[in-house]
């Protein structure tokens, strides 16, 4: 019986050292619609738990790409979310004072969850959906990227050891992709790429699945195509990686 004991507290053991490097997170939620005719907006994303200066790190990061994506106005002192979701709503407020008759409900939902995470890196994946008149509104994804050890958000050039190398590489999967010949330009299919170059995403992150770029809409084409996504398993981005993931 001692020896089953045992045996089970070694099992117990082992698990609580293959997880004591996750964070611990809890859901936060905004809900604000003020009036029948106010702007809805929606936000559900993670809070980091830890007090230490990770977790603040984190959840500072978090605060200003939302900031960022809600401030529609250049008055100074929008440095939280509250005042940005005021923000929001004022600057629909006045465009509904100056076109009664034109102004139709604005929205933004906003989501934010744990995309990937080991002993040295933690990625959050952030969406984002906007819509403030026009034919349509605007999706975005954002990936927030951590050194765990160092408690900062990297910047994408940080991820890598060898960022041209891997640029090269990810140019060609996009090619195989997209059925884009690799000897023709890459914008020869229709593609928007800057100068006829291809160039990494701005929304780069680590993931279960590899290293994940996603071009978002409009940034290498239209509208209508939406946004373009590509992974490359870690497996073959490790020998560009700065951190490498275990295989």
């Amino acid at each position: 019986m001692k020896k089953l004991f045992f045996a089970l507290l070694t099992l117990l053991m082992c698990l609580g050292c293959e997880t004591d490097h996750k964070l611990t997170f809890e859901p936060h939620q905004v809900s604000e619609q003020t009036c029948e005719n106010c702007p809805n907006i929606q936000i559900e994303i993670v809070k980091a738990m830890d007090g230490s200066s990770l977790g603040k790190t984190i959840n500072n990061s978090v605060e200003e790409e939302i900031i960022a994506l809600l401030s529609f106005d250049d008055a100074e002192g929008v440095d939280s979310m509250s005042k940005a979701i005021a923000s929001f709503s004022k600057s629909f407020q006045e465009l509904q004072e100056k076109f009664p008759d034109e102004t139709v409900g604005w929205e933004a939902k906003i989501d934010c969850e744990v995309a990937y995470e080991d002993e040295n890196i933690l990625t959050l994946i952030l969406g984002a959906y906007t819509f403030t008149g026009g034919a349509h509104g605007y999706s975005s994804t954002t990936y927030l990227n951590f050194d765990k050890v160092k408690a900062e958000e990297m910047d994408n050039w940080e991820l890598f050891d060898d960022e041209e190398g891997f640029t090269n590489y990810a140019e060609t999967k996009f090619r195989i992709q997209e059925a884009i010949p690799q000897d023709d330009n890459i914008n020869a299919t229709g593609f928007m790429f800057e100068g006829d170059v291809f160039h990494l995403s701005d929304a780069m992150g680590y993931t279960p699945d590899g290293l994940q770029l996603i071009y978002n809409q409009y940034e290498i084409a239209s509208y209508a195509d939406g946004p373009k996504v590509l992974t490359i398993p870690f497996a073959e981005a490790n020998k560009y990686l700065k951190r490498p993931v275990a295989q």
